[in-house]
C-alpha cells in the first residue's frame, strides 16, 4: 500500500424512494477530484452505498484510504462487524429478515477488497465542509434528473435531501 486516499462520500434522495444523487470527492498528495450522478428512482441508502462503490472504484492502484460519510448504516456496516454476519447468514439480519441492497453490498466489498480502509463516520449538514459539499454536489444531481425528464413524466418536487 502505497498512496494515502482521503474519501468524502454523501448520497441524498427527494422522497425515499425517489430521484436520488451520490457524490464524492477524493483527494490525494494535493490533488482532489469530483465524481457524482443519480438514478431517476431510488433510495437514500442506495445513494450512499453508490458514492462509496463509485469512487473506490477510481483507485487505479491498492491505497489506504479514509473514507469519510455521515451514513451510519455505511460505516456501521463494516465497523461494526454487521457485514460480516450478514454474509455469514446468508444476507439475512439477526432477525432473519432479508438485507437491504444486497446487491451494492456484494459490490461495495469487490470495491473495498485490494484497499485498506478507515471508515469514519461525520456529522452530516455540521461543520464538515467536505460532507457539505458532496451533499451539495448529489442535490444537484437530483435537480439535473429533475430537468431532463419530459413534462409528463416529471419527478415530484420535495425535500431534496432525506437522510
Amino acid at each position: 500500500m502505497s498512496d494515502q486516499v482521503d474519501i468524502y462520500t454523501d448520497g441524498a434522495c427527494s422522497g425515499n424512494p425517489g430521484p436520488g444523487g451520490w457524490a464524492a470527492i477524493l483527494r490525494t498528495r494535493g490533488i482532489e477530484k469530483e465524481i457524482s450522478g443519480g438514478e431517476p428512482s431510488t433510495t437514500n441508502n442506495r445513494m450512499e452505498l453508490t458514492a462509496a462503490i463509485e469512487a473506490l472504484s477510481r483507485l487505479k492502484k491498492p491505497c489506504q484510504v479514509r473514507l469519510f460519510s455521515d451514513s451510519a448504516y455505511l460505516v456501521s456496516a463494516f465497523r461494526q462487524g454487521w457485514l460480516i454476519n450478514w454474509q455469514r447468514n446468508g444476507w439475512k439480519n439477526a432477525a432473519g429478515d432479508k438485507v437491504s441492497n444486497p446487491d451494492l453490498w456484494q459490490a461495495l466489498l469487490a470495491a473495498v477488497k485490494p484497499h485498506q480502509v478507515e471508515w469514519i463516520k461525520v456529522r452530516g449538514h455540521a461543520d464538515d465542509e467536505d460532507n457539505k459539499r458532496c451533499d451539495r454536489l448529489a442535490v444537484a444531481e437530483i435537480k439535473k434528473l429533475r430537468q431532463g425528464m419530459p413534462e409528463n413524466q416529471a419527478l415530484p418536487s420535495g425535500p431534496e435531501r432525506e437522510g
